[in-house]
């Protein structure tokens, strides 16, 4: 399962490379770069889980990636100021998730505004990570 997190990571940081790069070169932000790696990952444990997606987002001069609908997902960064930990402040309180244990750890990588990120959580199931993010479209990939 390591190698399968290794691969999807390395392949999604030389597209990340490539596309700091590009961001790095337009002078679309006054506070700098913009180019993150998220995954949606099955277990507790993001090193060693199964990734299920992932997607690449750029938010330099134009949004773009391999993220389906970049400019959402860039709107939503911009909505929290790249905190991550406010994705998790309105969760659906009115959406019944089931108890079972099933984890679902959700992370963050790259550069938002020029500052290096590394962010993660672990959800107990994915209905629950579903209720939580609400709808946000930055994981929805």
């Amino acid at each position: 399962m390591r190698h399968r997190f290794a691969t999807v990571s390395a392949a999604a940081l030389l597209c990340l490379a490539g596309t700091a790069g590009l961001a790095e070169a337009s002078p679309a932000s006054s506070h700098g770069p913009s180019a993150m790696v998220f995954t949606v990952t099955q277990g507790g444990d993001a090193t060693t889980g199964t990734v299920l997606r992932a997607a690449v987002l750029s938010c330099a001069y134009t949004a773009e990636g391999t993220h389906p609908d970049p400019r959402a997902a860039c709107d939503a960064l911009n909505a929290v100021d790249g905190e991550f930990d406010r994705l998790l402040a309105t969760p659906d309180r009115g959406r019944a998730c089931p108890r079972r244990k099933d984890p679902v750890t959700i992370t963050a990588d790259g550069v938002w505004n020029g500052d290096r990120i590394g962010w993660k959580h672990t959800f107990r199931n994915e209905c629950v990570m579903s209720a939580t993010l609400n709808g946000n479209a930055l994981y929805a990939f």
